[in-house]
This record gives structure tokens, C-alpha cells and sequence, in this order.
């Protein structure tokens, strides 16, 4: 597969839509915690036989493998998380399928993801890896495999776009906004998000979600932070330059909003570079003849890091449809609350009425899910992507 691949798609893959039936979902997240201590091992065994059974796959990934190995390992977690919400996860799986045609992903490239697996956890396992225990992974990963290979087959579309970066400007100190504009329309939804290659860092692909809805003359906007160790993310704010070219995959994501005669109300939950999928909502729904009411909490560590809250704040002037509410776990804002984006939500409201949006960093996101989930939210009513920082 690929950098992104292998790390999500078998991760999420592998757990991802299991059997009919609790039995499998048991299984996997009872086997899973018993490797979980040794997820780093099992990573490097799992691409070391990956590329031992197809050695071809190694010139998709980059020349240094630690950030892809922890990739792999924030991938399985999810994985389990989610192993009870298998629509979800099939979407996404759809998705995931489409964007690895921009890999050259053939046949035997799934066949050596789903060898490899059950390889990796067959080692680390050890005596508990049972009959049972193989069926279950082995089930998984083969509607996985198949979920993806059958939504590569029935896009048409084109696999990649290439796109030109037109403008690069500091926000902050860490965050930066990069305009590109692609050779041909990339079509997405607003709060959708991209795999993106940039020319400083081949073969290390980062997912970025646009900050705004779309347009006719294919300009893209992205907000990215530099996160620490982080080699894309870092390149990009600090080296990139206009006139580079960039290359994207399709567009992905599970934040769209759209119109609809029961339209609930929103409630937003934006930390840090979070904020961008949901900037491009509100984007798009201040074109909309009727609104919902939002409510977007928008939180950072420190004040500095709320860089789009001016923004925000303009848009709530004009649009009576949304409210803003600034968060600091440290320092005040005018009119914001103090402590994190999960205690300052639950604290303001039981928000049981509300179709709920969360962005963020993955801590950000489970953290913010389990209070709405302990407040009574509906886990039905939220929704998020399963960003990687880097």
C-alpha cells in the first residue's frame, strides 16, 4: 500500500467492519488489549513482513519508517474504539479505498497487508492466538480488503490532483495558511479533508482538511500547525514557498452538513487547527437561505493559539445563527470560558438537542466524545474524523 495506507487501512481496516454479531468485535478488542503493550514491536514485525512479501511496497513508503509505525498504532486504537460502529467505519472505508488509487494499489498489495496482520499478531499473540482469534481477524481484514477494493473499482474520477501553492502566510507562531489552487476541480463537501504530498517531504503524505467551501476556480485553503517532530507539517509552515507544487488524493471526511426540513440544531467543537473543517462549514451555511443555530467552541492552550477567533468573531456579527465561545486552559479571553474544550461544553449545557461536530487532535477528540457521551448525548448525533497530527 502506502504511508497512509498500510497505517489506516489496515488498522482501521483490520477491526474495522467485522461480522454480523458481537462475538467478533469481542474477540478483536479482547485480543488487540493483550498486544496493545507491545504495539511499537508489532508494528516494525508487521512492515518488516510487509516488505518481505512484497517488496515492491517499500518504494511507496518513506526512507524513515518511525513516524509510520506510530501511525499504525494511533490506527489500531481507533480501530477498536470504533469496532461497534461498522457503518461508519465501511464509509470511511469506501473512502479510504478511492484515495489509495492514487498509490498504484493492486491486488497483491491487500493480499500482503492481510498476510502481514495476521502474521504480526499471530507472533505477538502467541498461545491466545486461537482458532477463534484467527477467524475473527481474518473475517475482518477480508471484508475490509474487499469494502476497499470494490469502491476503488467503481470510482472514475482521477486518483490524484496536482495543485499549485499560490500563497503561504504565518497566523501564528506555529500555524500557517497555505492557498493552492489545482490544475482541475478537486470536489468535496464542506469540513471534508485531503491527503496531501508536498515537494519537500515525497512519500510522506498528511491528511489536511480545507478551511473553506468550495469554489469554481479551484482554490483550496489549509490551516496547518507545525507539530513537534512532526517532518510534513513542519516543512509546510516553514518551507513552503508559492509556486510548489503540491499533489492531493480525493477528498474524504464525515463532517458535511447539509440542508434538510429537520435540520437540528449544531453544536461545534473546534481545538486548535480543528477549527478548519468547521470554519468551512460555517463557510457554507452562511449561504444558506435558512440556518440552524450553532454554537461553536473554539479552545487552545494558550489565547495565542485561538488564531482564527477574530475571524470567527466577525462572522458571528453578521450571521445571529452562531454563537462563539472562545476556550483557554491557560489565560482569559474576553468573553471565554477557562479549562478544556470537554469541561467547558458539558459545563455550559446538556446539548441533547444538538447534531454534534467535533475537531481536533485525537486526546482532544476522545476526550470531548466521552463527557457528551457521560452528559447523555447520543453517540448516534456526534460525529468526527480520525485526524492523524502528523
Amino acid at each position: 500500500m502506502s504511508a497512509e495506507s498500510v497505517k489506516i487501512d489496515l488498522a482501521r481496516a483490520a477491526v474495522s467492519r467485522p461480522l454480523p454479531g458481537s462475538d467478533t468485535s469481542r474477540v478483536i478488542r479482547e485480543s488487540f488489549a493483550l498486544v496493545e503493550p507491545k504495539a511499537d514491536e508489532l508494528a516494525q514485525y508487521f512492515y518488516g513482513a510487509l516488505f518481505v512479501i512484497a517488496p515492491d511496497a517499500r518504494d511507496l513508503f518513506p526512507v524513515t519508517m518511525t513516524t509510520q509505525r506510530s501511525r499504525l498504532l494511533r490506527a489500531l486504537v481507533y480501530v477498536v474504539q470504533m469496532v461497534d460502529r461498522p457503518d461508519e467505519l465501511t464509509t470511511f472505508l469506501g473512502q479510504l479505498g478511492r484515495d489509495h488509487r492514487k498509490f498504484d494499489v493492486v491486488t497483491r498489495h491487500y493480499d500482503a497487508v492481510g498476510t502481514a496482520l495476521i502474521s504480526a499478531m499471530k507472533r505477538f499473540l502467541g498461545k491466545s492466538w486461537t482458532p477463534e482469534v484467527e477467524s475473527a481477524w481474518t473475517s475482518a481484514y477480508q471484508l475490509i480488503s474487499e469494502t476497499m477494493r470494490k469502491a476503488a473499482a467503481q470510482e472514475t474520477g482521477p486518483a490524484s490532483w496536482s495543485g499549485t501553492v499560490l500563497e503561504h502566510r504565518k497566523l501564528s507562531a506555529d500555524v500557517a495558511l497555505v492557498r493552492v489552487r489545482t490544475e482541475h476541480l478537486l470536489p468535496y463537501r464542506s469540513g471534508g479533508y485531503v491527503s496531501v504530498e508536498v515537494p519537500q517531504r515525497p512519500r510522506l503524505w498528511r491528511y489536511l482538511s480545507m478551511a473553506t467551501a468550495p469554489r469554481d476556480d479551484g482554490l483550496l485553503t489549509f490551516h496547518v500547525r507545525a507539530v513537534a517532530g512532526g517532518w510534513v507539517s513542519r516543512a509546510i509552515v516553514n518551507h513552503t514557498h508559492a509556486g510548489d507544487v503540491w499533489r492531493l488524493g480525493p477528498s474524504l471526511g464525515a463532517l458535511s452538513v447539509v440542508p434538510s426540513a429537520d435540520q437540528r440544531p449544531l453544536l461545534m467543537i473546534a481545538g486548535g487547527t480543528g477549527v478548519a473543517p468547521l470554519m468551512a462549514i460555517l463557510d457554507d451555511l452562511s449561504r444558506w437561505k435558512r440556518n440552524p443555530p450553532v454554537h461553536l467552541f473554539f479552545g487552545g492552550r494558550k489565547p495565542g493559539e485561538l488564531y482564527a477567533l477574530d475571524e470567527l468573531r466577525r462572522l458571528a456579527v453578521t450571521s445571529p445563527w452562531l454563537t462563539v465561545t472562545p476556550v483557554t486552559e491557560q489565560g482569559a479571553v474576553p468573553g471565554g470560558d477557562r479549562g478544556t474544550l470537554a469541561t467547558a461544553v458539558t459545563q455550559r449545557g446538556a446539548w441533547k438537542d444538538r447534531e454534534v461536530l467535533v475537531a481536533g487532535s485525537p486526546d482532544m477528540i476522545r476526550g470531548t466524545i466521552a463527557k457528551l457521551l457521560a452528559a447523555g448525548v447520543d453517540l448516534e448525533r456526534i460525529r468526527y474524523d480520525p485526524f492523524t497530527l502528523d
